[in-house]
């Protein structure tokens, strides 16, 4: 089986008010209960977010990605798709991209996963020993870059075209169309300006 990417957006100050060692359990605790089954077919799926029924957790909810049936692979296709085409994209357009999708679904620097440094201390390190690894930790502050970011990025979308086409277009390993790509450019649009409105932050786990 493939890796999975659960991503929340979260009230920080709450998030970091639950122990380090809690917060990964804390998160997932009563977004999926087979009790509240019923109320999340009433109540809980709004534009894409899966709030936990209990209003008491209501400081995160879980997002659920509509091109992507919550597997990890077509996040990582799409990253690994910017890096080969980045730099033919103009300089102006490349920098935006960059600040969106860099901690989300690409990595100027390997070493920046934070399955290795638990998301800067919000969360254990991944040692090996049956503590949970994140896949990417982005706090309120970088979220709000994010969303100017994302204001600069989507009226140019269209300017990527020509550089997938060359770089990308029926490889293996990459997104199989433009539109699958930039579909999940607009999703992580959404979630960005969503978490930015609220001045939270983002966590994804496998």
């Amino acid at each position: 089986m493939g890796l999975n990417l659960t991503l929340f957006m979260a009230d920080w100050e709450q998030l970091r008010a639950v122990p380090v060692e809690n917060r990964v359990q804390a998160l997932g605790d009563t977004t999926w209960s087979p009790e509240f089954d019923d109320e999340y077919l009433r109540y809980g799926l709004v534009g894409g977010w899966l709030w936990p029924p209990d209003p008491g957790a209501a400081w995160y909810a879980e997002y659920n990605f509509c091109a992507t049936t919550g597997t990890y692979s077509p996040h990582a296709r799409a990253g690994d798709a910017w890096a080969d085409i980045r730099l033919l994209v103009d300089a102006s357009v490349r920098e935006a991209m960059d600040t969106l999708l860099v901690g989300l679904i690409w990595d100027a620097d390997p070493a920046d996963d934070p399955a290795l440094t638990g998301g800067g201390g919000l969360f254990p390190a991944c040692t090996g020993r049956g503590i949970p690894h994140v896949l990417l930790v982005c706090p309120p502050e970088a979220v709000t870059g994010k969303d100017r970011a994302w204001q600069q990025v989507e009226p140019n979308l269209a300017k990527l075209r020509a550089p997938f086409t060359a770089e990308c277009e029926g490889w293996a390993g990459r997104p199989d169309t433009f539109e699958d790509f930039t579909a999940l450019l607009r999703e992580w649009g959404d979630v960005i300006t969503e978490a930015a409105h609220r001045g939270w932050g983002l966590v994804g786990l496998p």
